[in-house]
């Protein structure tokens, strides 16, 4: 598996490498709705909490704790499904950002070992940006058996995203109320399922990396990527894969209120950011601590890549 020279469309970034350049917004032509029919719950309203007092990334503003009046709402109870984003295509003849702009961004132990060079990210090098990578070709050209109906959709933007949400009659839930639904209830805790988190060697509650980031994932969740959307234990709404498996867009933009110096440069060039949640398979607490509830990352409206999803929620 060739690599070439460094992405230009690309910058370095934690978890989740993005796009340089405009927002890749476009004109979205929505064909009559048809109802998408998914699972939800219903999330009930009250104080729900927002952020940690004991942050792991400070840079990225999870901290402090604070407490926000939330609204009842409906949630799906899973990502948006391959097979579910399937239908709206096929309803609306979409055709995401990925597909038009020609390339996403794959992981490299996804791409096989005669693959065709691809470019790297600088500083971040297991991510190559892969031409015909997107949400029916996970892993780029010729990967179209690795795709699921029941696993998450990946491979799309924020706008995609939203052109979704049009057709299903939702939108994009904001932090506060991701945050809320993710505790499950459970008030100030750093996980879904409570405060114990995960390891390498015998509590895997969710699907996220195990082993030496990047060279190896041992699957010791049962998994390698993508999990199904629906797996593991659901929290106490009955939310499956809150954290872990897919990071979700939410509909706020990525700001970090922060006077620091290091903050401002760990940040700089992010305008138009949209906040992301959750973390995914490739998080690990060497490298990427962000499944907990509070972590936070943020992306351009136009980057895609193979462990980024979404789920909606819906006003009651």
């Amino acid at each position: 598996m060739a690599e070439t020279s460094v992405s230009p469309k690309a910058e370095k970034a934690c978890c989740l490498p993005t796009r340089v350049g405009g927002d890749g917004a476009v004109a979205i032509r929505v064909t009559q709705r048809e109802e998408a029919r998914p699972e939800t719950v219903n999330v009930p309203g009250g104080t729900g909490f927002i952020g940690t007092n004991t942050p792991h990334l400070p840079v990225d503003g999870e901290g402090p704790l604070k407490s926000k009046k939330v609204k009842p709402f409906r949630m799906d109870t899973t990502a948006v499904t391959n097979a579910r984003f399937a239908a709206f295509v096929a309803a609306t003849d979409y055709v995401t950002e990925a597909e038009r702009l020609g390339d996403s961004f794959v992981f490299m132990h996804f791409l096989p070992d005669d693959a065709p060079p691809t470019q790297a990210v600088a500083g971040t090098q297991w991510w190559r940006v892969v031409p015909g990578a997107h949400w029916r070709c996970i892993h780029g050209p010729g990967s179209e058996d690795a795709w699921l109906p029941d696993h998450p959709v990946v491979h799309v933007t924020w706008n995609d995203a939203r052109a979704f949400a049009a057709w299903a009659g939702g939108r994009l839930p904001t932090e506060a109320e991701w945050e809320h639904a993710a505790r499950g209830g459970l008030g100030d805790v750093p996980f879904p399922w409570g405060d114990e988190a995960p390891n390498d060697r015998d509590h895997f509650p969710c699907n996220i990396w195990q082993g030496q980031f990047p060279n190896a994932d041992l699957g010791l969740d049962g998994y390698r990527g993508t999990a199904p959307a629906r797996s593991f234990q659901p929290n106490g709404y009955g939310l499956f894969n809150m954290v872990g498996n897919v990071w979700e867009w939410t509909s706020e933009p990525f700001k970090v209120r922060s006077l620091k110096a290091s903050a401002k440069r760990a940040h700089a060039g992010k305008a138009g950011y949209r906040l992301n949640k959750g973390g995914s398979y490739l998080c690990h607490i060497s490298y990427c601590f962000r499944y907990r509830i509070a972590a936070r990352s943020g992306s351009s409206p136009d980057s895609s890549t193979g462990h980024q999803g979404f789920r909606l929620v819906y006003d009651v």
